[in-house]
């Protein structure tokens, strides 16, 4: 590959989609998927094939549906895994294996402590890069494109990791990932372990060296930029920083910074950086876990200045306090207001400038929902227009839907609920008592659609816009018999926002398959 090309390798429906709270169905994988792929990530990491059933199908249908990048399915060094990678990967145009095994000897010592792996930690490493080896030659039966990851290759002894890469690339692997699993390293110290394997490794040239490296220290992205100095070639990334505990290198900051500050990496990506924004926008919305304001590239402040002497230094000239343009991620220099008194045309040309494609039923019932909300406030933002048409576009049938609702809560009363909910042409009315307005709608709710059972693990709130008239979405998470959703409902009134979203549940609960 080219030297001054970095190979962008997206793992948010893998290692992002392990971030706890997160939650995708296979339906929502292969949507985000199909927007990776317009934002021309070079790989997609479309799961973990033999951890469940629905991550076999995720990964089945990702390496069926979406062409252009490649699609990678994750395996252990193990036959059985690597079977199920293949048979998953098997539709895809550009399938890839991707095997990994620990090599640092802590993890030796709690995951490889029988002796059957050896009696000594010397035997046992020698077994495991048997392991290795064997795991790559046995993917390269399947097919020519292997990648291999020595797990929490930053705790690993460089003498012993150096020896593996050797190995594995001799075995036939394309790609050498060295992931920094539990984001333990420094800069300099990672930079210096990549610049150890070009140095050590006789081989090396013959593979394209990754890195992969977590954010516990909110170092990940500088690790990733030292490694890539030092010559790594392949950078594995999630979107919004999504990942295991603290996260992985946000895909979008990785991008940006070898974009601007090329004058000293020398590198850049092949990513369509006007997709960034959507793309970020996309997987908070389907994963239910919001972008801080304050998030480098795609947070709601990025591109925002509210002091008086920043202010007049960006409208005088934009370089004074901004080092990228919004434009370059996505974001519109200018917006068009709408309001109560734009029409259809209006409002489908300002859909198509935010990217957005509608079929004429979705359109429909996405301008109904502009209507009502035009009516309440003065103007709607395009951050209410993403909120209103992404509930649409990912709405579930509809077997519960509200009539109204109406809540009796204040200081030194019981709050109560009374509400009415239509199930095809049975309409039902309960009414509860809780220990607030929302407690109180949930449990009439509850009774109403017969779903007692289900339990509200997670409730958030936010402000989809600013000011008194902003647009209020409320998502919450909800458990039931081992399964888990995300219910999602907006409003300029926060209670018929939770009340919207705990049906919108109820809804997933009925009509989403039960994964095995």
């Amino acid at each position: 590959m080219q030297d001054d090309r970095v190979i962008i390798f997206d793992t948010t429906l893998r290692d992002g989609e392990q971030s706890p709270g997160a939650s995708l169905s296979v339906e929502e994988k292969v949507t985000i998927a199909h927007q990776l792929a317009r934002l021309e990530v070079d790989v997609i990491e479309a799961g973990f094939p033999i951890s469940s059933e629905a991550q076999f199908e995720a990964t089945r249908r990702i390496a069926k549906e979406v062409e252009g990048p490649v699609i990678a399915g994750l395996a252990r060094a193990v036959k059985e895994d690597i079977d199920r990678a293949w048979q998953a990967l098997r539709e895809a145009k550009r399938p890839r294996i991707h095997t990994f095994i620990a090599t640092s000897d802590i993890h030796i010592r709690s995951k490889f402590s029988s002796e059957k792996y050896g009696r000594t930690m010397e035997e046992k490493k020698e077994r495991i890069l048997e392991m290795a080896v064997e795991a790559v030659r046995y993917a390269k039966g399947y097919i020519p494109d292997v990648e291999f990851s020595p797990e929490d290759a930053g705790r690993t002894d460089p003498d012993y990791l150096c020896r593996v890469v050797e190995a594995v690339i001799d075995a036939g692997a394309t790609t050498v990932n060295i992931p920094d699993t539990t984001g333990y390293t420094m800069p300099e110290e990672f930079g210096g372990l990549i610049r150890t394997l070009f140095r050590k490794v006789p081989n090396v040239h013959k593979a394209i060296i990754s890195v992969h490296c977590h954010n516990d220290l909110g170092l990940a992205v500088a690790n990733s930029l030292a490694a890539v100095k030092e010559g790594a070639r392949q950078v594995e990334c999630t979107i919004n920083g999504l990942g295991e505990r603290a996260g992985n290198a946000a895909l979008e900051e990785i991008v940006m910074a070898l974009k601007v500050r090329k004058d000293i990496l020398g590198v850049d990506t092949g990513i369509n950086t006007r997709e960034i924004y959507r793309t970020s926008r996309l997987v908070a919305h389907l994963t239910g876990i919001d972008v801080q304001p304050n998030k480098a590239i795609v947070g709601a402040n990025a591109f925002a200045h509210e002091s008086g002497i920043h202010q007049d230094g960006v409208l005088k000239e934009r370089a004074t306090y901004e080092i990228m343009r919004p434009e370059d991620i996505g974001l519109e220099k200018s917006r068009i207001v709408l309001g109560r008194h734009s029409g259809r045309h209006g409002f489908k040309a300002r859909l198509g400038e935010l990217g957005y494609r509608l079929s004429e039923e979705e359109f429909e019932r996405a301008y109904e929902k502009f209507k009502e909300l035009a009516d309440k406030k003065k103007e709607v933002y395009d951050e209410d227009i993403a909120a209103i048409v992404e509930g649409e576009m990912f709405r579930v049938p509809q077997t519960f839907t509200l009539d109204y609702f109406h809540i009796s809560s204040g200081t030194g009363t019981i709050p109560t609920a009374t509400v009415k909910v239509k199930r095809g042409k049975e309409v039902v009315q309960e009414a509860a008592w809780g220990d607030g307005p929302v407690d109180a709608a949930y449990k009439a709710i509850k009774r109403a659609t017969g779903m007692e059972d289900v339990r509200l693990s997670d409730y958030t709130i936010r402000s989809v816009t600013g000011g008194t008239e902003a647009l209020g979405e409320v998502t919450v998470r909800l458990e039931a018999e081992g399964r888990k959703v995300v219910g999602r409902g907006t409003s300029t009134d926060i209670i018929e926002a939770s009340v919207l979203a705990f049906l919108d549940g109820l809804n997933k609960f009925v009509a989403l398959p039960r994964e095995a």
